[in-house]
């Protein structure tokens, strides 16, 4: 019989808090039954792209012979630097030379391929990627390299906006994965007191969790308004929730599109209906838009690319590439945006708090651009000599970027889609329901809403008695200690209470079939527990 635990006690933990707990008795139960321990709490997806780490490491080699060419003591495993005039040529004879090694075909094709589309100089190009991923080089510009940046920028117009360029460009910084992004905005935001403590911001929920946390941290002080999306409404915005935007005391909006744990991407509608909102009632309103699943989501659309002045972009190449350990990721702002306004039009005292924090960087900090004072703050300014993301990571974002642009045919992304497809389907029966097929799905996560679907299939008396009876953490702790299964319990993200989120990218296709029956057999019991309570 499984031990009581005081579920009061997890109640204010983040999920992620909660999961150590849960691995612990799934770990268990898996030792001591039949069954396997699967744990579908975490999106690391357990695939990888293969043909952008080919070619990398293939370049690593050739860098090395590169370097070797101004210095070379093999005895004590010392050379130079590498050297730019002719690099290009060398790399067609390396990779001739090479050309039965895996990668060297990719190699060469990205290289001509971002020569050719950006108009790059050869050597120069060649240069950036073999002193990068040697790494001998502080990032130069911090903010990102030269050529990398129109790379990724060109991946993000696909990614991010469906291939059709906004009216404007944006600036990048290369960042250390989305969750980097999230401290340097959050941070930056205040120090520009474009908000302060006190000031209240929205939330698009449910949330990736840190969004939910952070504003309440004493560093930032922020009151949230949330702005939930409901199941029963395909996870949109109605009119009625933009309204909630109306009151000018909220000063800005955070979303995660499409959504975690929801994993549905606003729709045209709804889009159009924000930016008609924002340009005719809120033109002051910042937006913050966390867009790292967008790529599941055929022809995706961010917010950035329809409202552009008023979105800082986030982007993170961790599920879609399967590298979350390389922590690549991206903040993006266009180059006329409502930050930099801001920022010139604030009060003469609050701009020379501001402006004197930057006087050790520029003779004019009042024109440091906002993009670049995110930089900054990112190394606390005293450091921002040596601001930015590792060079080899950057070059690693510049061929996963290329590799991604050359696939004309989408083949990689119709896999990835299809692993999670196929994962989704198979949840779905062994939960025995029914699901209409909705195209702004990108199964990387589902939310199960035990309210929802007992409601819809049972009756609102049985999801009346075990919203009165049932800790709303008791679905994730049963299906741990009863199942050997570890899913985070949907309230951690402002999910209705009695749900659970489960993860589509980490674990094997025949996994998800198991998580289904066990999670019937647990509303099974919840409906056997109603029965009982009436007799």
């Amino acid at each position: 019989m499984s031990a009581k635990i005081d579920l009061s006690t997890y109640s204010n933990l983040s999920p992620f808090q909660i999961k150590d707990e849960l691995i612990k008795l799934a770990e268990d139960e898996a030792q001591n039954s039949a069954y396997a321990y699967l744990n579908a709490g975490r999106g690391n997806p357990n695939w990888i792209a293969t043909k952008a780490r080919e070619a990398f490491f293939l370049l690593g080699q050739f860098a090395l012979t590169e370097a070797q060419l101004t210095r070379h003591e093999p005895a004590v495993g010392l050379a130079g630097m590498p050297k730019g005039p002719g690099a290009y040529d060398r790399l067609v004879g390396h990779v001739t030379e090479h050309s039965a090694t895996p990668g060297a075909e990719t190699l060469r094709a990205t290289v001509d391929f971002a020569v050719d589309k950006f108009g790059f100089d050869r050597d120069a190009f060649v240069l950036e990627l073999t002193d990068g991923i040697i790494g001998d080089h502080y990032p130069m510009p911090d903010r990102m390299l030269k050529h990398g940046e129109k790379i990724v920028h060109e991946y993000l117009m696909w990614a991010m906006c469906d291939g059709k360029t906004p009216n404007t460009e944006f600036d990048l910084y290369a960042v250390e994965g989305g969750t980097a992004a999230m401290c340097y905005i959050f941070k930056a935001l205040k120090n520009q007191r474009l908000l302060n403590a006190g000031d209240t911001i929205a939330l698009g929920t449910p949330i990736f969790t840190p969004y939910l946390e952070m504003p309440e941290l004493e560093d930032y002080a922020l009151e949230t308004v949330h702005i939930t999306v409901k199941e029963k409404n395909q996870f949109q915005f109605t009119d009625q929730d933009f309204e909630k935007l109306a009151d000018p005391k909220v000063k800005a909006l955070f979303l995660v599109n499409p959504g975690n744990p929801s994993s549905v991407a606003m729709s045209q509608e709804a889009l159009e209906k924000l930016v008609a909102f924002v340009t005719t009632r809120r033109p002051d309103l910042i937006i913050l838009t966390d867009d790292v699943y967008g790529t599941f989501v055929k022809g995706f659309q961010s917010v950035m690319g329809h409202l552009p002045r008023n979105t800082i972009g986030v982007y993170s190449y961790s599920k879609y590439f399967g590298c979350t350990g390389w922590r690549l990721g991206v903040i993006a702002t266009a180059k006329d945006n409502l930050f930099d306004q801001m920022i010139a039009e604030a009060p003469t005292d609050v701009k020379s708090v501001v402006e004197k924090r930057y006087l050790t960087l520029s003779p004019d900090p009042a024109s440091m651009k906002f993009i670049d004072r995110i930089v900054a703050d990112s190394r606390d300014v005293a450091l921002n000599h040596t601001a930015g993301l590792s060079t080899p990571q950057q070059v690693m974002m510049s061929l996963f970027s290329l590799v991604e642009l050359m696939d004309t045919g989408k083949a990689y992304q119709k896999v990835c889609m299809g692993i999670l497809e196929h994962r989704f389907g198979e949840l779905v029966k062994g939960l025995g329901i029914e699901v209409e097929d909705n195209p702004l799905f990108d199964r990387y996560y589902g939310i199960i809403d035990f309210e929802f679907w007992l409601s819809k299939y049972v009756g609102e008396d049985v999801v009346a008695w075990i919203r009165a009876n049932v800790h709303p953490l008791d679905i994730s702790f049963k299906l741990a200690q009863e199942h050997g299964i570890v899913l985070l319990n949907g309230s951690g993200f402002d999910a209705p209470d009695w749900s659970a989120r489960v993860s589509f990218a980490n674990l094997d296709d025949d996994a998800y079939a198991k998580i289904g029956e066990a999670v019937r057999a647990l509303a099974t019991q919840y409906v056997a527990a109603y029965h009982a309570s009436k007799n």
